[in-house]
C-alpha cells in the first residue's frame, strides 16, 4: 500500500481534505477526464444485472418474479446502506452518498402561478397565521388546462395544508379549510398541519401518532372530531407506551376521499416506465421540467438512484398519472432539452429508490502523459510504450485489489466555499442560525444566487434576499421565503429548515457522516495496515434474510473478528466495513472506536445521539466496505497522432487517449477508481 498523509486540494478559499491512500504502489499517470460531455457516459444496471438501454423495463419497473430479484451477493453496498445511491452524482446537490436525494416534491409556487400570484398567496396566509381579518377568498387565477389546475391544487395543498383549493371553472380560489382550524384548536399546529399532508398523501394503511396526550376527555374530543370529519378515510385508536398515551390514525386500506371522480381515481392508478437518456443535466433538473410539461410534481417521479450531470447517462424511471401515450407526445418537447425518452410503457407500480445492482461507466481519459513529464518534454517518440506499461500495470492492479471506497468530493460540494459537511456537523450540534448562515454563504463570483446570499448575510432582509434569488435556486428560496415569514431567530431558523423536504434535510447530517467515514478508511489503513485485525467489523454471508421484493438484505449479519480468526486469516479486506456514525451501529472492538470517539469529541459530538428532534432528523447508521472492486473492467490505449506540416494548422499534436469500461457497485465512485488506478486527482 502506498502511505502518505492527507492530500489537501484547494478549491476556491476551502480546502478539500481527500484521503490520499492507495491500495496498490503502481506509479500511475497524469490525465483529464470530462474533456467533453461524450468522455463520461454512465449506464444504470438494473436488479437483474441488465443495462437499462437494453433491459425490458418492465423488470426495471420491479415487475419481475420474486426469484429473478435475487441480488447478486456481490453488490455489498445495497446490503449495508439503506437507500445506496449510484457514484458520480453532481456536486450542485453535493451527492453521490449513501443517503438518496429527493425529487422536489414542494413545487416552487413562484414557478407554478408566478411571483405576483404567489406573493399574494403569501400575505393571504400570513394573515390567516396572525388571525388578522381578511377576505375569505383568494383568488389565484384562471387555469384553462386540467392537469395544470391538477397541479396547482396538489401544490398549494403541499405548501399550505390548512387551505381549501376551490374549482370555478376555469378558476382556482384558496379560503382557509374549516376542518383545520377545528383541528388546530386541539392539537398543535404543526400536529395539524402533518395531519392534514397525511390525510392528502392517501397511501392506504399508513398510518399517523399524534403527540402523548395524558387527558381522556381530551382525547375524547379528539376522536370524536376525526371519526365525524374524516370517518369514512381513517379509523382511529389510543395506545399506552412508557406511561404515556397517544391517538394513532390509520388511512383505511380502500378509503377514498369522497370528492374524487372516477377519471381521479383512474388518474391515479396510472404508472408509465421510461429509460431516460439525459446530456448536461442534474436528474432533477430533468425531472422538474418534465413535471412542469406533464402537469404533474415532482414527487410524481420515481427512479433508482440519481446520476452525474455532467455527463451522458442512461436510467429507468417511472412516472405516475401520465399514460404511455401522453409521454410519448412528449418526447420531442423533452428531446429540445437534452432528455431523450425509450422504453416507454405501462407498469403496475412505481420504481423504489436503490433497486440497482450499480452503474456500468464508459470513459475517455485524455491529455495523458507519466507523472512529472511536461507536455513539452513528452514527444511522439516516448508516448506509446512507456504509458502502455503504465497502464497495463495499473489496470491490472486495481482488477487484482480494488481501491479504498471513498465518498468522492463532489459528496461535500467540491468547489464550493462552505461543504455541506461544514453545514451537517452544525445541524448535529443544533445551532440552526449558523446552520442557515453557512447554508447561504455566497460563493466568491457575482453572479445572481451569490448576490442574493450576501444580500441576506449582510442586511438579514429575507424578503428582500428572496426577490434577489432566481427561480432556478429552489432549496434556497424556500429557506429565504420561511426566514420571511418567521424570523432569522432560533426558532425562523428552524421553520427555515423545516420547508425543506426531509430528504434534504438529513442530506447535510450525512455528508458530516460521509467525511468521518472517508478519514475513518485513511486511519485504519494507515495504522493497521491491510490486514484483518481482532476487532475489526466483517460482513458474512450466514444468516442473511433476503426480502422477496428488492433482494436486499434485511438484517446483515454483522461479525467482530476474534484473535483467533486473525491468526488464521479467516477474513480479507475486502470483507472489512467500517460504520458511517449513527445511533444504532456497532463500531470496530480495537483501536478504531478509540478514533471514532475521539473524533466525534474533537468536533463536539461527544454526547451526540445523532437525532436532531426540532429537525424531526435521525441518523441510524450504516456500514459501508473498505474495498470496492470494479467489474469487467477493459481498456483500450489509442495512439498519439502527430502531424507537423509547414503551414500552422497543420502543426497539430493530438496526445494519447484512454478509453476505460467497468462496472461498480452501487454507492462506489467512478472518480475514486479513477484516482486509485492514475494515482492523482481526478
Amino acid at each position: 500500500m502506498s502511505e502518505s498523509p492527507l492530500k489537501v486540494t484547494m478549491k476556491g478559499n476551502e480546502a478539500v481534505r481527500v484521503p490520499a491512500y492507495f491500495i496498490s504502489k503502481h506509479e500511475g499517470f497524469v490525465g483529464s477526464i470530462k474533456t467533453f460531455i461524450e468522455d463520461f457516459v454512465v449506464t444504470e444496471i438494473d436488479i437483474n444485472g441488465q443495462k437499462v438501454k437494453t433491459a425490458q423495463v418492465m423488470q426495471t419497473a420491479g415487475c419481475a418474479s420474486s426469484e429473478e430479484t435475487q441480488m447478486n451477493v456481490e453488490s455489498k453496498e445495497n446490503l449495508y446502506c439503506s437507500g445506496s445511491q449510484d457514484a458520480d452524482v453532481t456536486s450542485d446537490w453535493e451527492a453521490g452518498s449513501d443517503t438518496p436525494l429527493p425529487a422536489l416534491g414542494s413545487f416552487d409556487l413562484d414557478v407554478i402561478l408566478g411571483p405576483s400570484v404567489s406573493e399574494d398567496l403569501e400575505q393571504f396566509v400570513m394573515t390567516l397565521r396572525e388571525k388578522r381579518p381578511s377576505g375569505p377568498e383568494l383568488s389565484l387565477g384562471s387555469f384553462a388546462d386540467k392537469h395544470q389546475r391538477a397541479n396547482v391544487h396538489r401544490a398549494v395543498r403541499h405548501r399550505f395544508p390548512f387551505l381549501l383549493t376551490i374549482t370555478i371553472q376555469p378558476e382556482i380560489r384558496v379560503r382557509e379549510d374549516p376542518d383545520y382550524r377545528e383541528l388546530a384548536r386541539l392539537v398543535r399546529e404543526e400536529e395539524a398541519e402533518d395531519f392534514f399532508r397525511f390525510i392528502d398523501a392517501k397511501v392506504g394503511g399508513s398510518s399517523y401518532t399524534f403527540g402523548p396526550d395524558d387527558s381522556k376527555e381530551h382525547r375524547t374530543a379528539v376522536h370524536h372530531f376525526l371519526n365525524r370529519r374524516f370517518g369514512k378515510l381513517v379509523e382511529t385508536k389510543s395506545f399506552s407506551s412508557q406511561g404515556r398515551t397517544s391517538i394513532s390514525v390509520r388511512l383505511r386500506e380502500h378509503g377514498k376521499p369522497k370528492k374524487r371522480t372516477a377519471e381521479e381515481r383512474k388518474e391515479e392508478d396510472i404508472y408509465t416506465a421510461f429509460t431516460l437518456c439525459k446530456e448536461n443535466l442534474e436528474t432533477l433538473e430533468a425531472i422538474s421540467y418534465m413535471a412542469a410539461a406533464l402537469g404533474v410534481l415532482p414527487s410524481d417521479f420515481t427512479y433508482a438512484g440519481i446520476k452525474d450531470k455532467r455527463a451522458i447517462t442512461y436510467q429507468s424511471m417511472v412516472v405516475k398519472k401520465v399514460s404511455p401515450q401522453r409521454l410519448k407526445e412528449k418526447a420531442a418537447e423533452f428531446q429540445k432539452r437534452g432528455m431523450h425518452l425509450s422504453q416507454i410503457c405501462s407498469v403496475g407500480e412505481p420504481l423504489k429508490l436503490g433497486r440497482l445492482q450499480g452503474n456500468h461507466f464508459d470513459l475517455v481519459v485524455r491529455n495523458l502523459r507519466p507523472h512529472g513529464a511536461s507536455d513539452e518534454h513528452f514527444s511522439g517518440a516516448d508516448v506509446h510504450g512507456r504509458l502502455a506499461a503504465l497502464i497495463k500495470e495499473a489496470v491490472e492492479n486495481v482488477k487484482r485489489r480494488g481501491f479504498v471506497n471513498y465518498y468522492g468530493p463532489q459528496r461535500f460540494g467540491s468547489g464550493q466555499s462552505v461543504l455541506s459537511d461544514q453545514v451537517g456537523l452544525t445541524l448535529l450540534k443544533e445551532d440552526m442560525v449558523s446552520a442557515v448562515r453557512l447554508f447561504l454563504s455566497p460563493e466568491e463570483s457575482d453572479d445572481p444566487p451569490s448576490l442574493a446570499k450576501r444580500h441576506f448575510l449582510q442586511t438579514g432582509n429575507a424578503k428582500e434576499s428572496l426577490a434577489l434569488m432566481p427561480l432556478s435556486k429552489p432549496r434556497e428560496r424556500l429557506m429565504l421565503r420561511a426566514l420571511n415569514r418567521y424570523g432569522t431567530g432560533p426558532d425562523g431558523c428552524v421553520q427555515a429548515w423545516l420547508s425543506l423536504p426531509h430528504s434534504m434535510r438529513v442530506f447535510y447530517p450525512h455528508a458530516y457522516c460521509s467525511r468521518v467515514w472517508n478519514d475513518a478508511a485513511a486511519h485504519r489503513l494507515s495504522t493497521m495496515g491491510l490486514g484483518v485485525r481482532q476487532g475489526d467489523l466483517v460482513w458474512t454471508q450466514t444468516g442473511q434474510k433476503r426480502t422477496e421484493d428488492t433482494g436486499e438484505t434485511a438484517c446483515p449479519q454483522i461479525h467482530v473478528v476474534t484473535c483467533e480468526e486473525e491468526q488464521a486469516g479467516v477474513y480479507s479486506l475486502e470483507q472489512v466495513l467500517l460504520p458511517m456514525p449513527g445511533n444504532s451501529v456497532k463500531y470496530p472492538e480495537n483501536a478504531m472506536r478509540t478514533w471514532y470517539q475521539e473524533r466525534l469529541a474533537g468536533d463536539g459530538l461527544a454526547e451526540c445521539r445523532f437525532r436532531v428532534s426540532s429537525l424531526k432528523l435521525n441518523l441510524p447508521g450504516c456500514y459501508r466496505p473498505l474495498l470496492a472492486t470494479p467489474h469487467n473492467l477493459s481498456y483500450q490505449l489509442r495512439r498519439a497522432a502527430f502531424s507537423h506540416g509547414a503551414k500552422k494548422q497543420e502543426s497539430v499534436t493530438e496526445s494519447p487517449t484512454l478509453s476505460l469500461n467497468f462496472d461498480l457497485d452501487s454507492s462506489c465512485y467512478a472518480t475514486i477508481c479513477l484516482r486509485e488506478i492514475m494515482k492523482c486527482e481526478t
